[in-house]
């Protein structure tokens, strides 16, 4: 049987009972065992004599069993195990706490190397719990795995070495093709998978690591490319005639060069029998609605439905709005569909969309429920589609016939990057802003700075203008600096600007709390809004003049590009204020290239260079299959090599019918199939 396949139960040493203890830590196959990879080592190189040992320190030192462990029990029913342990130079007395196996294995007269923190106490040295090894294994590096109870190091350890063996006597090729190996200096895959595990020095690591990094991350590019280039079918709406510039003509502005190219390239893929798939990149304020809104009202014209999915209410809402201004007097017949609308509402409106009456509607997640149905869905649109994952982006599309896929985002991802998130998308830039577009002053202040600016605010709001203050709620969860923001939007309205209408809004509203709140102030009900991150994208307030972001130094510098793209959307001059409590040089770097650009692609590629790629992808890593070694924040030039390496082998055979490339297909379509993957075949 495919070791792929074969249930861990099979590997000597495991059987049933220990496979379903296993099953917790993710290991179900005899690939997942030998895939699941040490967080860590322990370098036993450094050995010292007992006399040289400092208390309160960890160590490593070898040294003779001087009589077998003793057991006794304690009141709480654990068994404690003792011994006595020497060298030429002294002793140390050793502790077991419920470990019979460990106390088993000590064996009278026999030498051992001891691994952990040393005490002294009682005029002696103690150790409790160490990790053991004979000196003889021939390794100084130990692996240490993430364990659960039932399993321990050394029973894991064994495990290990029989499910490698199992997996070597497959003889399956190598998944990485020989000339790829030995082009970036590869190792093969046996003796990177006995590396990891059983290393011989900190060199093999070193080895091996690169080498399952880049077959992981070959993989995921592989996987990546073969959804982009999957049959998707032919589709069932096909364009057959361009209307869309009667809906450019009659607009009361005119487009932009970038805004007519990306249509064009659109409106071409929508021509063909295969449907499109691709990804619209814009900067904050490039004008990317106008260009979904010219897709929606062609595919409106020839009765075919579109679907356009927002990530939160309030951007759903504020979609809604700028679609129906744009689609005024069009005749065509749209919905909002969220979370919030009422049963009733929620019925209606499906209603319309299941018989054809509404040609289009917007949404968040409220859109991939099962009894939401089209009569005709030819157009998918997400927004900030890395918000939403991998599976779905699927959901949507899967109920309508094959339909056009669109997907937009205004958060700057360098090219590298993207090409991993949306590695199943073609790519259009909007590389230009609208005339009149405002540029925004951009200033980095610290802390004493606060007087002046409350009084820099207040000029503008007296001039009826509106304003922002954003505090850093990194995490919604993070209920401390929740409370924090509320009580400063309290403070700020009992004593700065008391005078003033202070609103605040935060992720743990109800819908209808933050509906309320944004509509008070697109209304200049509420003059400053204090929020969380949550007026991060789309929020769109023309009268918005000043943006002033508070602990500025916690955020990445395109999200700092995204805040304060919420300012600058009318014909006034706007502001956007970094207060910057960092002392820093990275801190001070990154507050200088928000100042010097408005250019969010620059921005980004900073942001990639001082921050790495965590920013863009979060733990999360938006929908992608889950990596069980590489990381995006610290492999980003293998990621490099991967996409060259991919490139490489689909040119030479596109399909991967070479026996060379069967392996790695494989591999693709098993990352890609996985539990809540959305799958290749």
């Amino acid at each position: 049987m495919n070791p792929n396949e074969m249930s861990v139960q099979y590997v000597k040493g495991v059987g049933e009972k220990k496979a379903q203890i296993l099953k917790k830590l993710g290991i179900e196959t005899v690939y997942d065992l030998v895939h699941y990879f040490p967080r860590s080592y322990l370098d036993l190189t450094n050995q010292v004599k007992i006399s040289d040992i400092v208390p309160e320190t960890v160590c490593c030192f070898r040294a003779t069993v001087g009589f077998d462990c003793v057991g006794s029990r304690v009141n709480s029913g654990m068994v404690i195990y003792k011994t006595t342990v020497f060298d030429e130079t002294g002793t140390v007395h050793i502790t077991i706490f419920n470990n019979k196996y460990l106390a088993d294995s000590l064996k009278t007269g026999e030498e051992y190397l001891f691994y952990g923190k040393v005490s002294y106490q009682y005029g002696s040295f103690q150790m409790n719990t160490p990790i053991v090894e004979k000196p003889e294994s021939g390794s100084t590096m130990k692996p240490v795995y993430p364990l659960t109870s039932g399993i321990t190091s050394n029973m894991l350890s064994i495990i290990m070495k029989n499910g490698l063996k199992l997996y070597f006597d497959s003889n399956s090729p190598d998944i990485i093709p020989g000339e790829i190996r030995h082009r970036y200096s590869l190792c093969h895959e046996h003796f990177a998978l006995k590396s990891i595990h059983f290393p011989q020095s900190s060199h093999d690591v070193d080895l091996a690591r690169k080498r399952l990094i880049f077959e992981e991350l070959l993989t995921l590019q592989t996987g990546m490319r073969l959804l982009k280039d999957r049959d998707r079918g032919k589709t069932a709406h096909t364009v057959k005639k361009d209307v869309s510039k009667e809906f450019i003509s009659s607009l009361p502005f005119t487009l932009t060069s970038a805004q007519q190219r990306v249509i064009d390239e659109c409106i071409a893929d929508m021509k063909n029998e295969k449907p499109m798939n691709r990804l619209v990149q814009g900067d904050v304020g490039s004008g990317k609605t106008v260009v979904a809104a010219a897709l929606i009202y062609l595919m409106a014209k020839n009765n075919i439905q579109s679907a356009f999915m927002a990530p939160t209410e309030i951007l759903a809402a504020q979609h809604y709005e700028t679609l129906s201004k744009l689609m005024e007097g069009t005749g065509a017949c749209f919905e909002l569909l969220t979370g919030s609308v009422t049963a009733k509402k929620k019925k209606e409106i499906k209603e319309r969309l299941k018989n054809g009456e509404s040609h289009f509607v917007v949404g968040t997640h409220a859109l991939l429920t099962e009894d939401t149905e089209f009569a005709s869905l030819g157009l998918v649109i997400t927004d900030e589609q890395h918000r939403f994952g991998v599976k779905q982006r699927g959901s949507l599309a899967f109920k309508g016939n094959s339909p056009h896929t669109l997907v937009m985002s205004a958060t700057p991802i360098p090219r590298t990057l993207s090409l991993i998130i949306y590695g199943d998308l073609d790519l259009s830039i909007i590389d230009e802003l609208p005339k009149g577009r405002q540029k925004i002053s951009t200033y980095a202040v610290d802390e004493s700075y606060h007087k002046r600016l409350y009084a820099f605010i207040k000029k503008h709001l007296d001039m009826s203008y509106q304003a922002y203050i954003v505090c850093p709620l990194v995490d919604e969860n993070e209920t401390t600096e929740l409370t924090a923001a509320t009580e400063y939007a309290k403070e700020l309205s009992e004593k700065e600007f008391k005078d003033y209408s202070v609103g605040i809004l935060h992720g743990k509203m109800k819908p209808k709390e933050k509906e309320k709140i944004m509509k008070d102030f697109s209304e200049n009900k509420v003059q400053l809004l204090v929020s969380t991150t949550v007026i991060e994208v789309g929020v769109d307030v023309p009268n918005a003049v000043i943006m002033v972001i508070e602990n500025a130094e916690r955020f990445g510098l395109s999200q700092l590009h995204q805040l304060r793209g919420r300012v600058g959307r009318g014909t006034a001059k706007s502001h956007c204020v970094l207060v910057c409590s960092s002392k820093g040089e990275n801190a001070k770097a990154r507050m200088e290239i928000m100042c010097r650009t408005n250019d969010g692609f620059k921005i980004a590629d900073k942001d990639l260079e001082l921050r790495g790629p965590g920013d863009f992808f979060g733990k999360r890593q938006h929908g992608l299959p889950e990596l069980k070694i590489a990381d995006f924040t610290e492999n980003m030039d293998i990621v490099r090599h991967t996409k060259i390496a991919s490139e490489t082998i689909f040119r030479e055979d596109p399909k991967l019918k070479k026996e060379k490339h069967k392996p790695l297909l494989e591999r693709a379509r098993k990352l890609f199939s996985d539990k809540n993957k959305l799958s290749l075949n």
